[in-house]
C-alpha cells in the first residue's frame, strides 16, 4: 500500500482511490460474492492466474490483466473459453501488452509498412533470423532510490513462469503487431522451430537482497554450490508466412544502467533497427540501414519523404546521418515512458468497455501468442 498512497497525495492531479482490503485464502469468493464493481484488474502469482480469471468472466466481470495469462500448454483450452465466454456475454477481456505504445515500435511498424524506404520483408533462416526481438532485464533493481523487491515465488517458474512464457509474450506479441497489422494469426500459421531455455545463477546472498529471505524455499532445486539456477532466459524462433522471427529474453543479476532492447526486421532495401545500448545512453533508438545495393543517399531521400507523409501525425521527426545508416530522431514528447503505457493500455480497454468493437485479430492472436510461448517450453522441456 506503501505504492499505492502517494498517488492520491500528489499534489498535481491526486488519485482517489478508496480502499478494501480482503486478506484471506477467500479472497476470489468474496470478490465474487461481493462485487463492488464490473471491472477486476489482475496480477500477481501467474500460475492461477488463468483459472481465476475463468471464474471472474463466469462472474460478469469485465477483466484487464497483466502478462502472462498462461504458463503451462495445458490451460490453454481454460484461455480460449474465457475468451469465448467474455465475447458471449459482451464482457471485455483485454491483455496489458504495454510494448506498442512505444514510439520506436510505432515508428518501426510505420517504416515496415512503407515499400519506398523498407522494401520487403526477407525470409532469412533459423540460423540468421529476419526479424529479432531480444530484451535484458535484471533482477536486482534501484527503483526510485530504494531496491526493489520482488516476492520470493517470483523466483519459481512453477508460479511465474520461464522466461519463455513470461516476457516473450510482449516480443512475439510485438512481432505479430508490426509486421501483420490487423491480421488474426492462427496457430496454423505458424511453424516453432527452436527453443532454448537456460538459468541465471543466484547465490544465496543475491536471493536475499531481492527477496529478503536468507534462504532459498525448500522446493527450489540448487546446485552443488548451494545455488540456485533459475531459468528466466529463453529463446524461441518460429516461421510465420515463411519468415523467421526470433524472440529472445534475458535476466541478468544487475546493471547499473537499467533494462535494454534490441529489434532488427530485415527488408530488401533496408534493415530497421532499435538499438537501447551505452552509444544511445541507454535510450530506445530507431535506426535505418541501407541494404545491399541500396546507397545511403538512396534511403535518405525515401526516409525524407516517409517523415513529411507523417508529420501531421508526428511532427518534429528527422533523420540523421549516422555515418553507415540513418537514426531517426524522435522529440521527448513522444518518449512518454513505460509506466505512461499502462495507462494508454487502460485508454484502449475503456474504448472497448464504451462500446468500441474489440478486432477480431486480438482474440485470434492471442490464442495463437500463447499457444507459441507455452509450446515453446514444452518442447525445451521434452529435449532434455
Amino acid at each position: 500500500m506503501a505504492r499505492v498512497i502517494p498517488f492520491n497525495t500528489r499534489k498535481e492531479n491526486p488519485a482517489s482511490w478508496k480502499y478494501y482490503i480482503k486478506l484471506g485464502p477467500d479472497f476470489l469468493e468474496k470478490a465474487i460474492e461481493e462485487k463492488f464493481g464490473d471491472i477486476v484488474v489482475l496480477s500477481g502469482r501467474n500460475n492461477k492466474k488463468i483459472d481465476r480469471l475463468a471464474a471472474l468472466v463466469d462472474a460478469g466481470f469485465n477483466a484487464l490483466i497483466d502478462k502472462p495469462w498462461v504458463i503451462d500448454p495445458e490451460k490453454l483450452p481454460v484461455l480460449e473459453k474465457v475468451l469465448n465466454t467474455a465475447e458471449q456475454k459482451g464482457l471485455v477481456a483485454y491483455d496489458l501488452m504495454t510494448e506498442r505504445f512505444e514510439i520506436t515500435s510505432i515508428l518501426q511498424k510505420l517504416l515496415v509498412a512503407d515499400e519506398s524506404v523498407f522494401g520487403t520483408i526477407t525470409k532469412g533462416t533459423p540460423e540468421v533470423p529476419s526479424v529479432v526481438k531480444s530484451s535484458i532485464h535484471h533482477l536486482s533493481k534501484i527503483v526510485a532510490g530504494a531496491q526493489l523487491k520482488r516476492p520470493w515465488w517470483f523466483f519459481d517458474t512453477n508460479v511465474q513462469g520461464e522466461g519463455l512464457v513470461d516476457i516473450t509474450t510482449h516480443l512475439v506479441d510485438i512481432s505479430f503487431f508490426i509486421l501483420f497489422p490487423e491480421r488474426a494469426i492462427s496457430k496454423n500459421d505458424i511453424k516453432l522451430v527452436t527453443a532454448n531455455h537456460w538459468p541465471t545463477v543466484l547465490k544465496p546472498e543475491q536471493f536475499e537482497k531481492i527477496t529478503g529471505f536468507s534462504e532459498f524455499p525448500s522446493q527450489f532445486k540448487l546446485n552443488g554450490n548451494g545455488n540456485y539456477p533459475y531459468f528466466c532466459n529463453g529463446s524461441l524462433v518460429f516461421q510465420l508466412d515463411g519468415i523467421n522471427i526470433k524472440s529472445q529474453v534475458v535476466w541478468n543479476y544487475e546493471s547499473p544502467t537499467g533494462d535494454t532492447h534490441y529489434s532488427i526486421i530485415k527488408g530488401s532495401k533496408a534493415d530497421i533497427l532499435i538499438l537501447q545500448g551505452k552509444e544511445q545512453n541507454f535510450k530506445p533508438t530507431l535506426y535505418v540501414k541501407p541494404a545491399a545495393g541500396v546507397s545511403l543517399k538512396q534511403t535518405g531521400q525515401a526516409l525524407e519523404a516517409f517523415v513529411k507523409n507523417i508529420d501531421d501525425k508526428y511532427p518534429g521527426l528527422s533523420a540523421v546521418n549516422a555515418r553507415t545508416q540513418w537514426r531517426i530522431d524522435i522529440p521527448d514528447k513522444y518518449r512518454v515512458g513505460h509506466e505512461a503505457h499502462f495507462g494508454q493500455v487502460a485508454d484502449r480497454f475503456l474504448q472497448f468497455l464504451g462500446g468500441k468493437p474489440m478486432p477480431a485479430w486480438e482474440k485470434a492472436n492471442m490464442l495463437t501468442k500463447y499457444y507459441l510461448t507455452t509450446n515453446a517450453l514444452k518442447m525445451v522441456r521434452e529435449q532434455q
